[in-house]
């Protein structure tokens, strides 16, 4: 074991000096290079979707040819947006002059070679939406699919292999103690998605070298109801996003305030909608698996925990048949406390605890009293109450009147916020994430630029004296 992963992390260095010194060789490339290349991982996608859709189900023992589809389009949608923009992302930006004539500007130049370390949720736009600002950016990119999806991980090699030279972009395979030296290699950037305890090791490990890190975690996103939408049509928004890919996403609703009174009234319009969504109950095609049986063992042990502190347990669709294991339903809980482990960890399933309250403030109180999450949601039509809300809290991004629609945006920044995250891709602050920004100054020609010049020159006079003065001034 020793013996492979010192060879794995010797192969790693190899193909990080390899790529730093086609990138310092080659310099910077044109924004006709960078578009070839994103579009190139677009192809990969339009041409072999249904292969993906077939690893990606094997992977996690059935996931939904849906869900793997509107994984594509995820990331597809992140490189388009990126090909289309990057000419304008790539001038130069001009800043206000320190003296007349004079010319100031910020350049975004690549920072050579970008590691990213990709989670199983979403396999593929979670490893290949960054590249559309890292390639924007003009960088090169070694990826780390997650070790949970092997037969995708194999898939996404092979067709990488073939559409780029490996000083372009490259992946590498591999299971226990490989991420960890991914982290400990010298990229000039890393970006990691994945939980908060396992970014605190990534980012310890980036430490040694320097390498600046991009963070993307998850959290407990909560969803706020009020008065002033309809109940039933929130739920059914709200249960789209839970009981996709079963719950394993990010930024799915990790719990639920609706207004005192109307928690059994909410949790009939979930089970009804989910009647309608998955007629076969747990064991639709379109329901997706639950990844492994440690995660489907965790989720079953959060519930038996909530159960036996009280909770009522309601499940939205009939469970899947015996021969089908991890297929876990969608399952509401009721009566939840804040012992409960379902309240005190990122949930990551389709569990959906359902809070009461009387008070906004109390809720904005008790969001911003844990962790910032990854996503806040709200419903409701008054614009002043929503902005009270939003003052209140902070997290990482917000869609009001819906789920998870902001990260659909690729003109929005992606990123979290403390325990939730840091640093920002998606659109031009993927691009700008992922470049150095330059400062250049042209000092003024002629009698203005000596001028400039000789007043922080000694021997100093009065003028010196004077310019202080002024510039102090309040």
């Amino acid at each position: 074991m020793a013996g492979d992963l010192n060879a794995f992390k010797s192969e790693l260095n190899a193909l990080v000096r390899s790529q730093r010194a086609a990138y310092e060789a080659d310099g910077f490339p044109s924004a006709q290079t960078r578009v070839d290349r994103i579009r190139r991982v677009v192809s990969l996608l339009a041409q072999n979707k249904d292969r993906f859709v077939a690893a990606i189900s094997d992977d996690f023992g059935h996931r939904a040819r849906e869900e793997t589809l509107v994984d594509i389009l995820a990331a597809a949608s992140a490189l388009k947006f990126a090909a289309e923009n990057v000419q304008t992302w790539m001038q130069p930006d001009a800043r206000h002059s320190i003296t007349p004539g004079g010319e100031a500007r910020v350049e975004y130049t690549p920072l050579g070679v970008v590691g990213v370390i990709g989670p199983w949720n979403y396999p593929i736009t979670l490893l290949l939406s960054p590249l559309a600002g890292i390639l924007a950016a003009g960088n090169r990119a070694i990826l780390k699919p997650s070790e949970f999806t092997p037969r995708f991980s194999e898939l996404l090699a092979s067709l990488i292999r073939e559409a780029f030279s490996p000083n372009e972009v490259s992946t590498v395979l591999g299971g226990e103690g490989r991420g960890a030296i991914f982290s400990e290699a010298p990229f000039d950037h890393l970006i990691f998605t994945g939980s908060t305890g396992v970014a605190k090791h990534v980012m310890r490990a980036a430490a040694d070298n320097l390498t600046p890190v991009t963070l993307e975690l998850g959290g407990k996103s909560p969803v706020i109801v009020t008065k002033q939408f309809d109940l039933a049509e929130a739920a059914r928004r709200i249960m789209t996003v839970k009981a996709r890919n079963a719950g394993q996403i990010c930024l799915a609703p990790d719990y639920v305030f609706v207004p005192a009174g109307t928690e059994r009234a909410f949790v009939d319009a979930c089970v009804e909608d989910c009647a309608k969504m998955f007629p076969q109950g747990a064991d639709s095609p379109q329901y997706t698996s639950i990844i492994s049986d440690r995660h489907f063992q965790r989720l079953s042990a959060l519930v038996d925990d909530a159960r036996t502190k009280g909770a009522e347990i309601i499940q939205a669709l009939a469970p899947g048949a015996s021969g089908n294991s991890r297929r876990f339903p969608p399952t509401l809980l009721l009566n939840v406390t804040t012992e409960m482990g379902v309240m005190q960890e990122e949930i990551f399933g389709p569990l959906l605890p359902i809070l009461s309250y009387d008070s906004l403030e109390d809720v904005t109180r008790q969001i911003r009293s844990g962790p910032s999450p990854l996503a806040l949601y709200y419903f409701g039509e008054d614009d002043e109450t929503a902005r009270k809300v939003l003052d209140g809290t902070a997290s990482g991004g917000v869609t009001i009147n819906d789920v998870m629609a902001h990260v659909f945006c690729e003109d929005l920044p992606f990123s979290g916020i403390g325990d939730s995250g840091m640093g920002a891709y998606h659109g031009i602050e993927g691009f700008r994430t992922f470049s150095h920004a330059r400062a250049i100054y042209l000092q003024a020609p002629g009698e203005a630029g000596m001028a400039a010049v000789n007043l922080l020159r000694p021997p100093f006079g009065p003028e010196f004296e004077d310019f202080i003065s002024q510039a102090i001034k309040p």
